[in-house]
C-alpha cells in the first residue's frame, strides 16, 4: 500500500518482486532495489508479501510502514 502526502492510497498487487519469484532457502536472504512513482514529495509504504513454503503452505509476511522521500529533500515525518 502506497500513501502519498495527500493521503491518497494506491494498492500494488502482483506475482513476484521486481520481476522475480526467488526461492529462498533456510539461512539465505534476498535483497532488491525498486522504486515507485509518487506524485507528492513524500509518502508512506507498507503491506505484506505472500510467501510459499516448499510444502506449498502460503503465509503472509508483514512489511512495516516506512517513509518515502525524494532524494536530496529534507525528510518529512509522515
Amino acid at each position: 500500500m502506497i500513501t502519498n502526502a495527500r493521503g491518497e492510497l494506491t494498492e500494488v498487487k502482483g506475482s513476484g518482486v521486481v520481476g522475480e519469484q526467488p526461492v529462498i532457502k533456510p539461512g539465505e536472504s534476498f535483497e532488491y532495489t525498486s522504486g515507485t512513482p509518487l506524485n507528492t514529495p513524500s509518502g508512506m509504504m507498507g503491506g505484506a508479501y505472500q510467501l510459499e513454503s516448499e510444502s506449498g503452505e502460503r503465509f503472509d509476511i508483514e512489511i512495516p510502514t516506512f517513509s518515502l522521500d525524494r532524494p536530496n529533500q529534507a525528510a518529512l515525518l509522515n
